[in-house]
């Protein structure tokens, strides 16, 4: 009866809608993890039964594809028992992508002039046979205090989040933010070191000691055919399961990209093809603007394809290609390796074809749920491997290999909306780095996978708790073993130094530069007051022992924080 019930929906959904093209939910952790728990709960590793909607390696996820999901738990409550916690969760992301849904809008009681707020997710929403559009503000207020800065830290953001549909095919999102921060003294420094604001592009200084800058987002997406799906704009994207990617994270800024996504049966493959920035002209006075005679950052490549495979209903795995180049032609001008549109190509033969001149990352990922209650996945990527460097203990410099293993816990010991992750992240020197700032794998000076870079250990636990509906508590710890670059010396931690330039042939290890360990601890305690209207309460810990006493930190800060229709803003590195 729930496999007649669930095709009965699918039916429906799939069929109204053609070859339509949702838009999708926006990069948030918190946003994710519900998502991620409710397809723990089903017992799926990536939606068979919804492969029309989404992979859960590829992120974000359409819309539509989170509304099958919450419709389909929902409509089946008499066999999974919600309680009130997981039903509220639930009808919280039917109402967030009420569009797709199947059930019934929830009208507001008290419509602002009956024009604003007819339901409670939408701002203003407005739809006809031509056009859905839905309009929400964004605002973000935040005061802390840090021991290692004086000035009161804040975040004040102001803006707008656009989407829609036209025709029922063509969606469209646009999101627009105006920032001023004060920042903890640990994001000065590293801001120092690199002259960007992490997570972020061009700013500037504001009051002295804070920063200034827009965040914008923006993007279409269309059908080419029923299984054919393109989206175009300029966002970021995230590969993986885990907390960190040591593939493609979300941690850079946004960059300009094409996507194409193919579903047929039990695989997706995803070609992303994306214009980023390779380095940063800036004035001396270091305040983060452009020299004023350098006219347009230079710019590198990104190809990359991904292959998804539901090999069972619970077991996912995937494999995937990433190449970062730049080319210049007989005007100085850069451009794109033509070569590289190829979708069906392996990218590494044809690097060797050009003279290896790129930058080349190749993997695997997986996830395997079990229970409806475990799920564990992991990452391996390669930069460059010999097998018989690999196993001979004669640390190696190109030996450059990361990994990541992972397991999310849901209703640990039968409580009831108590989840746990635990991950450890590993990346050996030199990982990700090449010979220039044109083919390391970063963006605007900033990496593309983990923040820490290179050269590191890691391990993050997570326990999140929802004690009711609206309240949800949440504890990070993150102890991190990494070797820091001093000045004229590159151990492989910090991939944007050139390679050419490394200490040792042989003998590499991870840690190795100047030794450090990183400590941070986190608690949030964050209260929904109505839909995606946030209350933050925030208490973070970070210690910094390294062996040169010099670099040695330690920061608290106390925070509380009002958000609305934004996720939290985060520096955990």
């Amino acid at each position: 009866m729930r496999k007649l019930l669930l095709s009965l929906l699918l039916g429906v959904a799939l069929g109204g809608v053609g070859y339509s093209q949702s838009v999708y939910a926006p990069l948030d952790k918190d946003y994710y993890h519900l998502v991620e728990r409710y397809e723990i709960r089903s017992g799926r590793a990536a939606n068979d039964s919804l492969a029309e909607a989404f992979h859960s390696s590829v992120r974000p996820y359409e819309r539509r594809g989170i509304a099958l999901l919450a419709d389909s738990l929902l409509l089946d409550s008499a066999h999974y028992r919600w309680n009130a916690r997981d039903r509220f969760n639930l009808q919280f992301l039917q109402a967030d992508n009420h569009e797709w849904s199947m059930a019934s809008p929830i009208e507001s009681r008290r419509a602002l002039a009956k024009v604003f707020y007819r339901t409670p997710a939408d701002f203003y929403h407005y739809r006809n046979a031509s056009v859905d559009l839905h309009v929400n503000p964004v605002f973000y207020g935040q005061l802390g205090q840090a021991s290692d800065t004086d000035p009161t830290l804040y975040i004040n953001t102001r803006g707008l989040e656009v989407r829609g549909m036209i025709d029922g095919k063509v969606g469209f999102y646009t999101f627009m933010a105006e920032n001023q921060a004060e920042l903890p003294g640990y994001v000065n420094d590293r801001m120092r070191a690199t002259n960007v604001l992490p997570h972020e592009g061009f700013w500037k200084r504001f009051n002295d000691t804070g920063v200034d800058f827009v965040t914008a987002r923006g993007y279409i997406t269309f059908p080419v055919t029923r299984h054919i799906h393109v989206q175009a704009g300029h966002d970021r994207l995230f590969i993986g399961n885990g907390y960190r990617s040591m593939i493609l994270s979300d941690f850079a800024n946004n960059y300009s990209f094409l996507k194409l996504n193919t579903r047929v049966w039990r695989f997706e493959y995803t070609n992303l093809f994306a214009k980023m920035k390779a380095d940063l002209i800036l004035d001396p006075s270091g305040n983060g603007t452009p020299q004023g005679s350098y006219g347009v950052f230079p710019s590198k490549y990104l190809a990359f394809h991904h292959l998804s495979v539901n090999l069972l209903k619970n077991l996912n795995v995937g494999i995937f290609e990433s190449i970062v180049f730049e080319r210049n032609d007989s005007t100085g001008r850069n451009g794109f390796e033509l070569q590289y549109l190829n979708p069906i190509i392996f990218y590494r033969a044809l690097d060797q074809d050009l003279g290896s001149p790129d930058n080349v990352l190749l993997g695997l990922d997986a996830r395997w749920v079990l229970w409806r209650r475990l799920s564990l996945y992991g990452q391996l990527a390669l930069d460059e491997f010999i097998l018989s460097h690999t196993f001979d203990g004669s640390g190696w410099w190109g030996n450059k290999q990361a990994g990541q293993l992972g397991f999310k816990y849901i209703d640990v010991a039968g409580i009831p909306n108590l989840d746990l992750q635990a991950e450890f992240n590993v990346a050996r020197p030199y990982m990700y780095g090449h010979s220039s700032l044109y083919t390391s794998y970063t963006h605007y000076k900033q990496p593309l996978a983990h923040p820490l870079g290179a050269n590191f250990r890691e391990g993050i636990g997570i326990l999140r708790y929802q004690p009711l509906p609206r309240l949800a508590l949440t504890g990070k710890l993150i102890y991190a073993l990494y070797g820091t670059d001093l000045p004229n010396s590159n151990w492989g931690g910090n991939i944007l130094i050139d390679y050419n330039y490394k200490r040792q042939e042989f003998g590499n290890y991870i840690g190795q530069g100047v030794k450090t360990y990183l400590l941070f601890a986190d608690f949030t305690a964050t209260y929904q007051l109505r839909h995606r209207l946030f209350l933050d309460a925030k208490f973070t810990h970070r210690q910094l022992d390294s062996a040169d006493d010099a670099l040695d930190q330690t920061t608290t800060v106390f925070s509380a924080a009002v958000r609305w229709n934004i996720p939290q803003r985060l520096h955990e590195f």
